[in-house]
């Protein structure tokens, strides 16, 4: 990283010494103030809640700019992925900077595949939650103890742990997804198959039953394989930061992406297609498509406390890009499964209609989101909504490794240690029980 010949100076109005910091410029996107030595040479801190301005690592694997609706991973705009990739071939990119050529993506989709199954103790360790637990409750107890299990790839130091660890979790998680999903339903675990692609398999372990042989259905696999592509990586996010700075005090993978699960699991994070999904059923019990007019006006009405679920974006200030390739699965998905006229998809609709044409949320920019179709197709499929959050984490697994090895391989990268601006007590005495 080498600084610009500009500089930012930083003055003070009570006389202290003003100080130069110099500034660093991405390839693309803003340029950043290096502060590192603010401290030292000033005795301040900056104060940045949420980190909104703040730059807290230098990264070569995906960019946003959210007021021209794009994302780019390694360089690669998101439609011509979803368009031409696999989601194999989108893992192999975020792992190794490039797009796979015909001998290397052969090699690692037959790495992946030998590593689908895992340990059968699993199995045991299932059968201590109760059938009713929240997926990504099980999740989360799964990712991470897979350290137990795998314990052969636990260094983050070693660049063959790590790599064997991104290979084990990348192929295990749909498994482990379709196990949780197998057990609070009471029905049998199926295999992974090695003849079939990640997706389908996935789609095999999730709805396959021992009584019949399970037939993948192309439309399906190609809306599900799209959708973990659309949530590979989104740069910086909560969640990836998580895993960042749980990464970093050296704690083994499965314990990293443990933590990005935990994290996920929040309803402003990856439970947002599921409260989307919950907001549409929800108008359904109060009268579907005949109220949605009463429901647009309350959620209107500053007072009322109703929210829109699935729509706008905190990042992107245009259409998201991903939910433009989303719509296009979901109307797809629907006219397969002949699903236009289910009263639950037909109110999606003349919601999506209002929120692209009404003046409220045209001027606000409150465009549905990938979340609002993802939900919409992951339900057509057949996908229960409290599984919605653990498919996601399925597909950002390998955004939260990439992101993790390249923190680790940063010469100048360092335990994460967060600043704060103290309110509490000055320092006081305890005072003697009979006198408090």
């Amino acid at each position: 990283m080498t600084p610009s010949d500009v500089k930012a100076t930083l003055s003070f109005s009570d006389g202290s010494p003003s100080m130069d910091l110099p500034i660093y410029k991405g390839t693309i996107g803003p340029d950043v103030i290096d502060i590192r030595k603010l401290y030292a040479q000033t005795g301040k801190f900056t104060y940045d809640p949420g980190f909104l301005s703040t730059a807290a690592c230098q990264s070569t694997i995906t960019y946003i700019d959210g007021d021209k609706g794009e994302l780019l991973y390694r360089g690669y705009p998101i439609e011509q992925l979803a368009e031409h990739c696999d989601f194999m071939d989108v893992c192999y990119l975020l792992l190794n900077g490039e797009l796979p050529n015909a001998q290397q993506q052969k090699d690692f989709d037959r790495m992946v595949t030998v590593h689908t199954m895992v340990n059968e103790q699993m199995q045991f360790f299932l059968r201590g939650f109760r059938r009713d637990a929240h997926p990504m409750a099980i999740m989360t107890g799964l990712v991470g103890g897979m350290s137990a299990f795998y314990h052969d790839s636990t260094d983050v130091h070693n660049p063959k742990h790590r790599e064997i660890a991104a290979i084990r979790l990348i192929a295990k998680m749909p498994t482990l997804v379709s196990m949780a999903y197998k057990y609070t339903i009471g029905q049998p675990y199926i295999y992974p198959k090695n003849d079939l692609t990640y997706t389908a398999n996935f789609m095999r372990m999730m709805f396959g039953t021992p009584c019949e042989e399970y037939e993948p259905n192309d439309v399906l696999v190609r809306a599900m394989d799209r959708i973990f592509i659309l949530h590979a990586d989104h740069e910086q996010n909560a969640s990836t930061s998580t895993v960042r700075l749980c990464g970093s005090s050296g704690t083994n993978p499965f314990a990293a992406i443990a933590a990005g699960v935990a994290c996920l699991w929040g309803p402003a994070h990856g439970g947002a297609n599921e409260a989307a999904l919950n907001m549409l059923e929800d108008i359904q019990r109060n009268g579907g498509v005949e109220k949605i007019g009463e429901f647009i006006k309350q959620v209107k009405d500053k007072s009322s406390n109703v929210k829109l679920m699935g729509f706008g974006h905190r990042v992107y200030k245009n259409y998201d890009p991903r939910a433009k390739l989303m719509r296009e699965t979901c109307h797809e998905v629907l006219s397969e499964l002949g699903l236009q006229n289910d009263p639950l998809f037909k109110l999606a609709m003349a919601l999506e209609k209002i929120a692209l044409e009404d003046e409220y949320f045209v001027a606000r920019k409150l465009y549905p989101n990938v979340d609002f179709y993802s939900g919409i197709v992951q339900r057509a499929i057949g996908i229960p909504v409290p599984l919605f959050t653990a498919i996601f984490a399925l597909a950002r697994t390998v955004g939260w490794i990439a992101q993790l090895n390249e923190m680790i391989g940063d010469p100048e990268y360092k335990i994460g240690r967060p600043r704060q601006l103290f309110h509490g007590s000055e320092r006081r005495d305890v005072k003697p029980l009979a006198e408090r």
